[in-house]
């Protein structure tokens, strides 16, 4: 017998954990403050990996738990089959995937967590020593869960069984890590008294090639929700498919979104898409709404030429005609449900204008040189808000509802778009490009940004791969507490799914 064997059975541990007792990891400790200590080890016979923890929350500025890890570079996958052995504990108690900057308690990092309760999500701590912030999964207690790095950017990825197909859950955030990090498995027993136990089976951790620039992708659009107190997103839905621009209902209860020509009507709180119709409309672009009492949809559509504004029915129906000249493209409802604003180009130029609903003339608002577009009233009436270049840079602008007192309210180095004022009139959410970027084209870097409705600093909201199709029209929930938006990945064709 050779000396580890005999060494391995004096101990009474096979040799597979003699020579590795902590199977693909180097290492693990307590991170932050703990009462207890955790511990981890690895059954090889059953592909186990058991970690125990300790720590009163992984949250706000720093963090208590108990990590598995190995030092890794690049880009990798983290994926594994996790459960609590045991029943009690608090309902917040966390296993997690994890990535992280360093091992201090309040590092920079990105974690898959899976909570007592079964709540699951993309939990990130941006930059050390600042407040954590999360994603949330439109998943309830899922068995198996990757973590994804690709870049600076992170993802979440689920299936319902052990071992079972792997699909995105549309929860993503970008991140910078630098260029070596710590990766593995984490236990936070989330009640300072106690230690906790998860278990981790068929764990693989896997390097994500990213070679060929010809790598084929798809696109996955992620319809999700953020409190704006918070700043912590949940997601809606998310589909390997092409879709834009929510609206939310007046009475709160649901979103509208257009996909390939069509609008659709979802559940805040999630489920299937429901198709609405629309009448001869099949090419609706993504400049809709829904009036301020909830019984009328306006949309814009190319279906018999260049963009024009109809209106139908809530519950559906066919469209009728509001606007006689194209393109135009709606953007805001007056809040008495009279009067429409739209962008139209008109002789080479794109303005800012009104129409009653029920059709008829349209007045213009605008008339500087330059697009002006992304028109949306205040609640009260009194004006309206939208975009404008005819400074040579797109920024936010405001209005008196009949066309007076233009007021410039940002000026920086970012392309603003699309400005949206929250229901109880305090805010104002809008889409910052990159100083570079020309237009709102898709799939791009951008920020969702929040500020007074009369300027002042922007603060940003999230940075997220979006643009044309994230915030096109007014999404405020109607309690001005949350923003409805899209954003976008691009995913692998032909990706492994296990």
């Amino acid at each position: 017998r050779s000396l580890l064997a005999m060494l391995s059975l004096c101990l009474g541990v096979t040799a597979a954990e003699a020579a590795d007792p902590l199977g693909a990891f180097a290492d693990h400790q307590d991170i932050g403050e703990t009462r207890h200590s955790g511990a981890a080890s690895y059954d090889e016979s059953t592909k186990t990996y058991a970690v125990s923890g300790g720590g009163a929350n992984m949250w706000f500025n720093t963090d208590a738990f108990h990590f598995l890890w190995k030092k890794a570079t690049g880009d990798v996958s983290l994926t594994a089959d996790i459960r609590f052995p045991g029943p009690g504990g608090d309902p917040h108690r966390k296993a997690c995937l994890m990535i992280r900057k360093s091992l201090e308690p309040d590092s920079a990092y990105v974690d898959v967590a899976l909570h007592g309760d079964g709540l699951t999500s993309l939990q990130y701590r941006a930059d050390d020593g600042g407040l954590t912030q999360e994603v949330q999964a439109n998943v309830i207690a899922p068995r198996r869960l990757r973590l994804v790095k690709r870049g600076r950017d992170y993802s979440l990825e689920f299936a319902q069984t052990a071992n079972g197909m792997l699909r995105p859950s549309g929860a993503t955030q970008t991140v910078d890590l630098g260029d070596e990090f710590y990766i593995g498995l984490v236990v936070c027993a989330h009640d300072n008294e106690r230690l906790e136990k998860a278990e981790f089976v068929n764990v693989e951790i896997q390097t994500e090639d990213r070679t060929a620039s010809s790598e084929a992708t798809e696109l996955q659009s992620t319809l999700e929700q953020m409190e704006i107190a918070s700043t912590d997103r949940r997601v809606v839905y998310s589909a390997r498919a092409h879709f834009e621009a929510p609206n939310w209902s007046p009475d709160g209860s649901f979103l509208m979104f257009n996909q390939q020509g069509r609008l659709y009507r979802i559940p805040v709180e999630g489920g299937e898409p429901q198709l609405i119709d629309t009448g001869f409309a099949r090419r609706i672009n993504n400049d809709h709404g829904i009036s301020p009492d909830g019984k009328t949809i306006v949309i814009s559509d190319q279906t018999r030429g260049p963009s024009q504004i109809y209106t139908l029915p809530m519950a559906g129906g066919e469209p009728k005609l509001i606007t006689e000249k194209a393109p135009s493209y709606w953007h805001g409802w007056s809040p008495d449900g009279s009067t429409l604003a739209y962008c139209a180009e008109r002789d080479g130029e794109y303005d800012i204008y009104t129409i009653p609903v029920t059709g008829g003339e349209e007045t213009r608002l605008t008339s500087e040189a330059g697009l002006d577009d992304g028109s949306d009233y205040s609640p009260d009436g009194k004006y309206i808000y939208f975009n404008s270049e005819r400074t040579g840079r797109m920024e936010i602008w405001r209005i008196d509802s009949d066309g007076g007192n233009p007021t410039q309210l940002t000026d920086d180095e970012y392309h603003n778009w699309f400005p949206h004022p929250s229901p109880d009139g305090r805010w104002i959410v809008f889409l910052s490009y990159e100083p570079e970027v020309q237009g709102h084209p898709a799939n791009q870097n951008v920020m969702l940004r929040l500020m007074s409705v009369d300027g002042g600093e922007a603060r940003v909201l999230t940075r997220l791969f979006g643009g044309q199709g994230t915030i096109n029209v007014p999404s405020w929930s109607p309690d001005s507490k949350s923003i409805a938006f899209v954003s976008y990945r691009l995913v692998p064709t032909t990706r492994s799914e296990n």
